[in-house]
């Protein structure tokens, strides 16, 4: 991919704040951010034309690494969006952005590597035309 070029948007999944995501301190806790995350990639999986997932692939999260940039509050509308950085042999390096669900805003941004593996093995296994063909298309 061009790294001077913007990432391909791959989603934009809006997402409401819950009451149960808060915390003891009444904002959305830092576990919680994860799970947003990983809502918009599987609604993101779920939508691409072809196989993502068989009995002879999965993804797994090998890595992540996300930023706080400001705390989320209740009641809240967000979005997240999801862009794909990086394709490699049997992994994808995505990143995200949590914002307010009108862009002012900016909550976190977050990076994720996802490989894709044969699941009786644990082995990396090619990553599935279908999924190359979603980043690249």
């Amino acid at each position: 991919m061009n790294d001077t070029a913007e990432p391909k948007l791959l989603a934009r999944v809006p997402i409401r704040v819950r009451w149960r995501d808060l915390d003891a301190y009444n904002h959305v806790n830092n576990a919680t951010f994860l799970t947003y995350l990983e809502e918009a990639r599987l609604v993101w999986l779920a939508g691409i034309e072809g196989e993502w997932k068989t009995d002879a692939f999965s993804p797994v999260l090998a890595a992540s690494q996300v930023n706080f940039r400001e705390q989320i509050e209740w009641p809240g509308e967000l979005v997240v969006e999801v862009r794909c950085e990086r394709i490699g042999n049997s992994s994808l390096t995505l990143s995200h952005r949590i914002m307010s669900a009108d862009g002012e805003r900016l909550y976190s941004d977050a990076s994720v590597v996802m490989v894709w593996v044969d699941p009786a093995s644990g082995r990396p296994v090619p990553l599935p035309a279908a999924v190359r063909a979603a980043c690249v298309g």
